[in-house]
C-alpha cells in the first residue's frame, strides 16, 4: 500500500469537534491557533446551512475561536457552487435561512415560486406547511429536487430537532422524487472545499465526529480520515460501519502536534 503524504492541509467539522453545544470543546482553540501559525490551508465545515460564513465567524470569536470567514465552508455554500457550475443564473424556489438565500443570491440566482428551475430545501426551525406544499407542487411540475444536506436531526438544548432529511423525505414521499444533496456525506462539499483553499486531498485530513457523514465524506474525497469521540460516533459504534476512519482519537487536543 502507498504511503500517504504528509498533511498539508485540513478539513474538520464544527460541531462535535470543535464546539458542543455552544461551547468551545478543550484543545480547539489551540488547534486553530496552530493552523493560524503555521499558514497550513484549512476550512470548518458544518452541514447545517443555517448560518452565513460570516454569522459563523461571529458566533465562534464570541467562544473565544479565530476563524476567518474565507475558511467557513457550509452546506449552502457548496450547494451554491454546485447550482452555479451546473445552471448559471438560474432560479429556484428556497426553503431556508439566510445562509442559504445569500449563497444564491450571490452567484447570481433568483429567488422565486414561479416556475423555478430548482427547489432548494436548507435548514430552517420554522418549516411551514404551505412552503412544503409549494415545493411538492414545483417538483411536481417539473423543477428539480435539491437539498443542501441529509442530516435528518439536528442537535438543540432540548434535544434533537427534526432536520432537512426528513423533511426531504415527507417531499419525496409526496412526489416520488429523490433530491441531489450537496452536502456531507457527498465527497461534493469536500472536493468544493478543497478547490476553495488550493488543497490535494491526497495531502489533506478530514477530522469529524460521525462516522456516516464526517468520516465517509473524507474516505470517498481520498483524504486521510480522523474520528474524534466528543460528539455523535462512539468507541463502540465504530466496527458497525463496513468501513474504517485513518485513526480514532479522544478529541481535537489529540491533533495539535500533528499540524
Amino acid at each position: 500500500m502507498a504511503e500517504r503524504k504528509p498533511i498539508e492541509s485540513w478539513l474538520t467539522d464544527m460541531d462535535g469537534v470543535l464546539i458542543h453545544e455552544g461551547v468551545p470543546i478543550p484543545g480547539a482553540d489551540a488547534f486553530i491557533r496552530k493552523l493560524r501559525e503555521t499558514g497550513k490551508p484549512f476550512l470548518v465545515l458544518t452541514n447545517n446551512s443555517i448560518y452565513t460564513a460570516r454569522d459563523l465567524h461571529a458566533r465562534l470569536m464570541r467562544m473565544g475561536l479565530e476563524v476567518p470567514v474565507e475558511n467557513i465552508w457550509t452546506s449552502a455554500l457548496a450547494t451554491a457552487e454546485f447550482l452555479d457550475d451546473q445552471r448559471p443564473g438560474g432560479t429556484a424556489y428556497v426553503i431556508g435561512e439566510a445562509g442559504l438565500t445569500t449563497a444564491l443570491h450571490d452567484i447570481g440566482y433568483v429567488l422565486t415560486d414561479h416556475d423555478p428551475d430548482y427547489v432548494v430545501l436548507g435548514e430552517t426551525r420554522t418549516y411551514s406547511f404551505e412552503a412544503m406544499t409549494k415545493a411538492v407542487r414545483l417538483i411536481n411540475n417539473g423543477a428539480r429536487f435539491i437539498c443542501t444536506n441529509p442530516d435528518e436531526t439536528g442537535p438543540s438544548l432540548e434535544g434533537p430537532l427534526p432536520a432537512t432529511g426528513s423533511v426531504a423525505a415527507l417531499i419525496t414521499k409526496a412526489t416520488g422524487k429523490e433530491p441531489y444533496f450537496a452536502g456531507k456525506p457527498n465527497p461534493l462539499m469536500m472536493r468544493t472545499g478543497l478547490n476553495a483553499i488550493g488543497a490535494h486531498s491526497e495531502s489533506s485530513a478530514m477530522i469529524g465526529d460521525r462516522m456516516d457523514t464526517d468520516i465517509l465524506a473524507g474516505l470517498e474525497a481520498g483524504m486521510q480520515t480522523f474520528l474524534v469521540l466528543t460528539g455523535l460516533t462512539t468507541q463502540a459504534e465504530i466496527d458497525r460501519f463496513p468501513f474504517r476512519p485513518s485513526k480514532v482519537v479522544k478529541s481535537i487536543a489529540d491533533l495539535v502536534d500533528r499540524v
